[in-house]
């Protein structure tokens, strides 16, 4: 599947929600990731997270769909990130 996620967590854990997400998916733009998954690392980086944020502050969406190919991107300005390989 491929997997839209996009956060918004207190600032003293956002490094390790964003060491977590480069575990499983390409950096896009600060707080927004996006990568093909399948439904165990879905599982395996969603279980991650819930034990790294505090569920009454942070907030992560996660948007899903079958192929990238079913998402249109447009970008405006600077594109940042890449779709370089996963460590």
């Amino acid at each position: 599947m491929f997997v839209i996620l996009v956060y918004d967590t207190a600032a003293k854990r956002n490094p390790k929600v964003l060491k977590t997400c480069r575990k499983y998916l390409h950096w896009t733009q600060r707080s927004l990731f996006q990568g093909e998954l399948t439904t165990a690392q879905y599982r395996a980086l969603t279980a991650a997270l819930r034990n790294v944020i505090d569920p009454t502050h942070d907030s992560i969406v996660t948007y899903t769909a079958r192929s990238p190919e079913f998402v249109e991107t447009t970008t405006l300005g600077v594109r940042l990130g890449g779709s370089d390989d996963i460590l």
